[in-house]
């Protein structure tokens, strides 16, 4: 049909209906012409004959097996993520390309930006979201879910819906984000258009199926919801859907490419310093590593991350060998490629903390009490087995040996990256990177344990030698879009890193905004973290203020929310002039307690009530003034 063509003055079309057909005929078989030609026939009890070909269709008395009214994919879909580090917000962007290419309208949206009372009108939801903490909703997240949970949900019975998860098998509430979005949307009636898919942290493969399996779905080749096609566009629907659903694998499956070097392709950096920041008598080790990437094409901002491929302390990786019997130098499958056993243990599997799911699969292998305690009703003895063990003593403690490698190795999962937050700014220097990684070293079970990226960089990298790294964006962490809002950072030890990204940054733009620093650690000689470069910034009056806390200077320890609780005047003065608040390091005690005092300083100042201070600080998250990276 490549020379058959209509136009406005041979055929009953405007112009923009015949540039349609066109468009669709010149990808149709003969058969799917033959089909088309039938449809339209039955569509108005005419059958069409002629060059065309000719085709019956069932009339509208026929079994209920045949088509009696034509039908159309609907083209809208709304995406909403929820996001805390930015990999669900990625992923939605990626599936926004993949379904435009399709020919589907899209929009996507954080969760803390959708209004809530357009819920209802939506009839094609995808959700990627992920899961924070122990089973909590990342924080643009929260209102949304409660919503979603709570009596003023809508009923959905017209919605269609899909649900991405995110999250980490190490945690006890895997996924449970996005298992709670999955189940209430199904108990407020909408359908689903694909089952949920819940990833672990290598969330590649498992993610671009799910965006496959959607755009299936949504393209009529699968369960997809459809709409009675009826009026004057009937031929543009129809060309919508047989172009959608005869897409190419390779148009639908397209990534976005942001970067040469992403986390499944990453660069080869050199490393250009390695040396402790703590000072000799220091109970702690803190690394700070500068990485070349120049001509890498790797760009970010102040918030990102470095993602680092670390490798598995030998000695440890020797000792699982050796209780399981194994052959280091026997070649077993790695991916597509063949490797001996111990390189693959080092490089690429993971063998230093355990899930709740290897141990279930593990324990086919042992006959020495694996079995009873993987039993559904003995969650809490498992989870606490899980805690600070790794595979050796997994193998040591349940007997498990002689298995071929070819067999248990499977078993494991890949050796994720590790993330550090980025401690210096690309306006700055845009040839390097710098970390500050805390060598994590500590006893448990009557063995030494050693963090597996952090004691790989302090004791097996030296300046000279190379890292597989990426960049990971953080749009959840960023510095205010106007330079002269003030900014109050809380950051002890190094949750400090990203607050020296983004100090050096304004720096290097000439930022008007006010700054404020609270920094906390151990002790003011030995763990004063970039204590130089501080005090200088504070003297060129960058750094507008820095209070500190040191913990074990003193009889009663003292942490950074005591210090924001002495300032509270002060503090909630820079809030109302519209400071954004921004608090980095660990989850528990310390992020939670940092809240704690934010709250607690706007009751006292404001003179609000508990219940209004919270909401006053919710406003300040919905606004993108209280923004967190813990961990």
């Amino acid at each position: 049909m490549s020379g058959y063509s209509f136009r406005v003055d041979n055929g009953p079309f405007n112009q923009h209906q015949a540039e349609v057909l066109n468009q669709l005929l010149a990808t149709l078989s003969p058969d799917q012409m033959i089909w088309l030609s039938g449809y339209l026939a039955g569509m108005h009890g005419t059958v069409l004959e002629g060059n065309l070909g000719r085709a019956v269709v069932p009339s509208a008395s026929t079994s209920a097996s045949g088509a009696t009214t034509a039908t159309a994919i609907k083209r809208d879909v709304m995406i909403l993520f929820g996001s805390q580090t930015g990999n669900a917000e990625r992923l939605a962007g990626e599936m926004k390309k993949h379904l435009e290419d399709a020919g589907f309208t899209v929009t996507v949206s954080c969760m803390s930006e959708f209004r809530t009372n357009n819920l209802k009108k939506v009839k094609q939801l995808l959700i990627v979201v992920s899961t924070h903490g122990e089973g909590d909703p990342p924080d643009k997240a929260v209102l949304f879910h409660e919503f979603l949970h709570g009596k003023r949900a809508p009923r959905l019975e017209g919605m269609w819906f899909s649900v991405l998860s995110l999250g980490d098998q190490l945690y006890d509430q895997f996924c449970k984000t996005g298992q709670d979005f999955d189940a209430r949307l199904e108990e407020l009636g909408a359908k689903r258009i694909h089952p949920r898919v819940d990833c672990d942290v290598d969330f590649d493969e498992p993610a671009k199926a799910w965006m496959d399996g959607v755009l299936n779905a949504l393209s009529g080749q699968g369960d997809a919801p459809t709409e009675t096609a009826e009026g004057g566009d009937v031929v543009e629907r129809i060309a919508a859907g047989v172009v959608s659903a005869g897409a190419t694998s390779a148009t639908a499956t397209q990534t976005v490419a942001t970067s040469v070097f992403t986390r499944t392709n990453p660069f080869t950096s050199e490393v250009l310093e390695n040396f402790n920041l703590n000072g000799r008598k220091s109970e702690k080790e803190t690394r700070h590593l500068k990485l070349a990437i120049e001509g890498s094409g790797l760009c970010f901002e102040p918030g990102d991350s470095l993602g680092i491929y670390p490798h598995n302390d030998p000695q440890l990786v020797d000792e699982v060998l050796s209780t399981m019997g194994w052959n280091a130098d026997e070649v077993i499958p790695v991916g597509k490629q063949e490797m001996p056993l111990r390189e693959a243990l080092i490089r690429h599997y993971e063998i230093t903390l355990l899930s709740k799911q290897l141990l279930k699969q593990a324990a086919s292998f042992s006959q020495d009490g694996l079995q009873n305690l993987v039993q559904a009703d003995a969650n809490e003895k498992l989870k606490a087995y899980t805690s600070g063990r790794d595979l050796l003593d997994l193998v040591r403690d349940f007997s498990i040996k002689g298995i071929p490698p070819r067999e248990f190795v499977p078993l494991l999962r890949k050796l994720p990256a590790r993330l550090y937050s980025i401690a210096s700014s690309f306006r700055a220097n845009s040839g390097e990177v710098d970390l500050c990684i805390a060598a994590l070293r500590y006893q448990a079970h009557n063995r030494d344990r050693l963090g597996t990226c952090s004691v790989h960089c302090a004791e097996r990298i030296e300046s000279g030698d190379y890292l597989q790294v990426f960049v990971h964006s953080n749009p959840n962490f960023r510095q205010p879009a106007d330079p002269d809002s003030p900014i109050i950072m809380v950051g002890p030890g190094t949750g400090v890193a990203p607050f020296r990204a983004f100090v050096e940054d304004r720096e290097e733009s000439g930022a008007g905004g006010k700054s404020w620093l609270f920094f906390g650690d151990r002790h003011f000689r030995t763990d004063f973290l970039y204590q130089v470069e501080w005090l200088r910034w504070l003297k060129l009056g960058v750094l507008t203020r820095l209070d500190v806390a040191f913990s074990r200077d003193q009889g009663a320890k003292v942490y950074v929310q005591q210090r924001m609780l002495e300032k509270s005047r002060e503090f909630y003065s820079w809030l109302q002039e519209g400071a954004h608040f921004y608090v980095c390091g660990s989850i528990k005690p310390m992020a939670a307690d940092v809240h704690a005092a934010l709250v607690s300083i706007v009751e006292r100042e404001s003179g609000k009530s508990k219940e209004e201070a919270e909401a006053y600080v919710a406003s300040l998250r919905e606004q993108g003034r209280y923004q967190r990276d813990v961990y």
